[in-house]
């Protein structure tokens, strides 16, 4: 015993517990708050996921209207260009026929962007009803096609990771995107 210590023991100080009665009252309010967090941390979460869902769904409907014409190959009109001159947002030269059924043109135009120089040649698909408008074709086309889901697949990443808390879903996702991009910067 420790010597400042009273030899009896003191009472204690708690409050007597308190009988339930058999009816049932209002909830109480630790269980509506329990309650109400929980609600809040779903509906938080369901919100993230729609977020998550509708970055990948606008990056695959960005891509998916170059790549359909590039994936979906079959009875389209395939052949080259030599892009002779550039000016503004686009470029053109003339067309050589490489499937059956496709006519030469003096002139087509092809999109203007960094992987697009004067004096090359690259393989295209005409775009159906787009006239004299082609787009590059062949594996750099594919991939170049789905640049704008890398980038989607990019900030959805944060999104998971960071809105939802699902550390590695993010980090696979970001891989995902980052792989993509490498492999269309080598490509291209």
């Amino acid at each position: 015993m420790i010597p400042a210590m009273p030899a009896t023991v003191a009472t204690s100080h708690r409050r007597p517990a308190r009988r339930r009665s058999a009816r049932r009252g209002p909830v109480s309010r630790g269980s509506s708050r329990r309650a109400s967090a929980v609600v809040l941390r779903f509906g938080r979460l369901a919100a993230m996921w729609v977020v998550a869902a509708l970055i990948l769904v606008a990056g695959v409907w960005g891509s998916w209207g170059t790549a359909q014409h590039v994936m979906l190959t079959k009875g389209r009109e395939q052949g080259t260009i030599v892009v002779v001159r550039c000016g503004g947002d686009s470029c053109w030269g003339p067309y050589a026929p490489l499937s059956p059924g496709s006519l030469a043109r003096a002139r087509v135009v092809i999109e203007r962007t960094v992987a697009v120089r004067v004096g090359r040649t690259y393989t295209v698909v005409i775009r159906p009803g787009g006239g004299d408008e082609v787009v590059r074709s062949g594996p750099a086309g594919v991939l170049y096609a789905w640049v704008p889901m890398g980038g989607a697949l990019l900030l959805a990443s944060v999104v998971v990771a960071g809105g939802l808390g699902r550390g590695r879903l993010g980090w696979v996702l970001a891989g995902s995107g980052v792989v993509l991009l490498t492999a269309v910067f080598v490509a291209v």
